[in-house]
């Protein structure tokens, strides 16, 4: 009973509190089904029983499978199966109790745990934000295979289910309770078991489960009812326009979910035993366990924050208020920081303001924000044009234009308004921090904090550490970004850092293609079926060549007042003959000009331009396949690159940092799981084809590839 608590009252109704010894979360271990075995043989031996509350001893209610014996499964398909089968048959088994079964939801009920409270004859949930129900397997490439999908269809329908089955949408409880996945909302954790005995006793015949109920009847409709199987016709292809076929589990999951309805109970759990045993050995399965589940784990826990005390900022400036720095102050005040947005006059800073009202206005419209909470967001927000309201700021975040002369004289006359111990963050894209460090009368306190546009969806921060950035600094820095609900990416400088080194050569690639003679439609197209969000002639566009431009020309500059040349960019050939010219013909992207490597029309639609057939050197016939993998090889050999010189400091970084900050396929689990799914050798074998054919770009070596952690290249 090191599993659980076993309490039997004097009604005959039966507590059972699951409390996993030794951890923090129940979660269905083989300890678990060896306890839940011996539960069903107990309910079945006892007396007079009349009914079940399942509960939980732990602040969430209970989770899903172990995910690090997922991860590390060897089993072989028919073992695989024998263990499926026997970890959801108690499941089963509780919903054949003659008695009423009640689920008293005390916190998170998410994959195995809240198919378990789908076994149960009713689920009474506590008012807690904290307190999500749904099924968020196929987040991690897998299905829930313990009886979830055949009993959420049942339980709500086919086409109330497929939205909750193939997105995995964790609800919080009147959400919860309003879609039917729970039936009761409490005020206390206290009030639970109370109001599930309450129910039992009220109900006493109410044990036997509607799927299992003469006469039964899904909700919305049978499987041949016509709406039903109009339903069942446009989900695939919908489905398909979604996941572009890269992902196993959401059409595994339809196709189980349908089919649940043409056969019986019973053979319908088989059939998702054998779905689950399907995704469990795939690449994308552990793809998204590593990445979704254990790599956000360690970001989100902190994991690589330096060791320290927890600091809360109370005072915040940024200056610059364009695109970037009205995103920024966005950001603060969203997050009840308030933030002085400075410009260099009242109307522009007003500007900058005028972005967080427009924000403030859709939240608004869309119910998401009441005009309190509006009213109390924007006032964090104080435009200025002068110093005043920055003085004893404790974080001044600098983001004006990627100008080297320009961010250097706004560092060195702002830095001396910091607070005793406030730090100073530059967001910079490209610039060296140890350079820009060196305006700054203490470079301990400064460091490099890169946004992504647009900053209020793109919630991620490149952190980067100068030369003489203090540890303290970067903690502080941490805790910001986690403060503002920002995830923390931490690397050391260089030039580019590693983000924008990254995205810098899936644009180059394109460009590349394009002077190789490939239509720019299928480049476009093939950056898509490979899982990228856009094309690269489309994200360029977004970004303006002409600020790709000027990045050239100021680093150009830096090397000239460095003495040095630095290299960076040196393989972005193409990037360095296309952008230029294009700006020259008034092409400098959508903001700018209306034209880059589209035009933009009146209507709101858009076109390749067909003026970048001027750009091709040479027609090489490029094998479709070629096209997707240099887009996708030269973004992770670029990753790797970035490991092999200490620029990324762990793997999961960059993982999380690929796939949120640039784009890389999220199916992949990220750049550097790429190469590991891929396989080392499998990995540089394409590398050595691709770079006898299209150059030293796509050249891998031994070393860098051995920077992958336990792995080797075979003899």
């Amino acid at each position: 009973m090191t599993e659980y608590h076993w309490n039997l009252d004097t009604d005959g109704i039966a507590t059972i509190t699951f409390d996993a010894s030794g951890k923090s979360a129940n979660t269905m271990t083989a300890a678990w089904v060896a306890a839940m075995e011996e539960i069903i043989a107990r309910l079945g031996a006892t007396k007079d029983l009349s009914g079940v509350v399942l509960a939980s001893a732990k602040s969430t209610f209970f989770a899903g499978g172990d995910l690090q014996d997922i991860l590390g499964n060897v089993m072989g398909a028919d073992d695989l199966f024998a263990m499926i089968e026997r970890n959801k048959a108690p499941f089963r088994a509780l919903e054949k109790l003659p008695v009423p079964v009640v689920a008293a939801i005390n916190g998170a009920a998410f994959g195995g745990g809240y198919e378990m409270c789908l076994a149960a004859n009713r689920r009474i949930i506590v008012a807690s934000p904290k307190a999500v129900v749904g099924l968020p397997e196929v987040t991690l490439g897998l299905l829930p295979g313990a009886g979830g999908i055949v009993r959420l269809t049942a339980l709500l329908g086919l086409k109330a289910a497929l939205p909750l089955l193939t997105e995995g949408t964790m609800l919080p409880p009147q959400t919860a309770l309003s879609l039917g996945l729970v039936d009761e909302i409490v005020e206390g954790v206290e009030d639970l078991i109370p109001a599930a005995k309450d129910w039992i006793r009220a109900n006493p015949k109410a044990a036997t489960q509607p799927w299992d109920s003469r006469g039964f009847r899904y909700p919305g409709g049978d499987a041949d009812a016509p709406k039903i199987r109009q339903l069942a016709m446009v989900a695939p292809p919908m489905l398909f326009a979604k996941t572009r076929g890269l992902m196993k589990a959401p059409e595994r999951i339809l196709d189980i979910a349908v089919n649940s309805m043409r056969m019986g109970f019973e053979s319908a759990l088989r059939a998702e035993t054998r779905g689950l045993c399907a995704l469990i050995p795939s690449v994308e399965a552990k793809a998204a366990i590593s990445f979704s589940f254990f790599g956000m784990q360690d970001i989100r826990s902190g994991r690589f924050r330096p060791e320290g005390a927890p600091v809360t900022f109370t005072k915040s400036a940024v200056i610059g208020a364009g695109m970037m720095g009205a995103g920024i102050a966005w950001a603060h005040a969203s997050r009840k920081l308030p933030v002085a947005l400075k410009d260099v006059s009242l109307e522009a800073a007003e500007k900058g303001k005028a972005y967080s009202e427009k924000l403030v206005a859709k939240a608004s419209g869309r119910g998401h924000m009441s005009a309190e909470q509006a009213a109390g967001l924007l006032a964090l927000i104080e435009p200025t044009a002068t110093d005043s309201p920055l003085r004893g700021a404790d974080l001044i975040v600098e983001a004006v234009f990627e100008d080297i002369d320009l961010k250097r004289r706004v560092i060195q006359e702002s830095f001396p308004l910091l607070a005793d111990g406030g730090i100073y963050g530059s967001n910079t894209s490209t610039l060296p921090i140890s350079v820009l460090a060196e305006s700054c009368p203490d470079p301990t306190r400064f460091i490099g904090l890169h946004f992504f546009s647009p900053v209020d969806r793109m919630k991620i921060v490149e952190i980067i550490v100068g030369a003489k950035t203090s540890q303290d600094t970067v903690r502080k820095a941490y805790d910001y970004a986690r403060q503002i609900g920002y995830l923390p990416i931490v690397v050391n400088d260089s030039r580019g850092f590693f983000t924008s080194r990254v995205f810098g050569t899936f644009l180059d690639e394109g460009m590349q293609l394009l002077q190789d003679g490939v239509d720019p439609v299928v480049i476009e197209r093939s950056a898509w079926n490979a899982g990228m969000p856009v094309g690269p002639f489309a994200v360029q566009d977004e970004i303006s060549l002409s600020l790709s431009k000027m990045a050239m020309v100021t680093h150009k500059t830096l090397d000239g007042m460095l003495g040095v040349v630095s290299g960076f960019g040196r393989q972005n050939t193409a990037t360095n003959r296309i952008v230029p010219a294009m700006c020259d013909l008034g092409r400098g992207g959508r903001a700018r000009d209306k034209a880059g490597f589209y035009d933009y029309l009146e209507d709101g639609t858009k076109r390749l331009w067909p003026g970048l057939a001027d750009f091709v050197i040479e027609n090489r016939h490029v094998p479709d396949q070629d096209v997707s993998d240099r887009l996708i090889y030269r973004q992770a050999l670029e990753t790797l690159r970035c490991l092999d010189e200490g620029v990324l400091r762990t793997e999961v970084e960059g993982n999380i940092g690929s796939v949120i900050a640039i784009g890389f396929p999220r199916h992949t689990g990220g750049a550097l799981q790429f190469i590991r799914s891929t396989g080392i050798d499998a990995f540089k074998t394409r590398c050595d084809q691709l770079s006898s054919a299209y150059g030293e770009r796509f050249k891998v070596t031994a070393q860098q590839l051995e920077k992958l952690d336990g792995y080797r290249l075979a003899a």
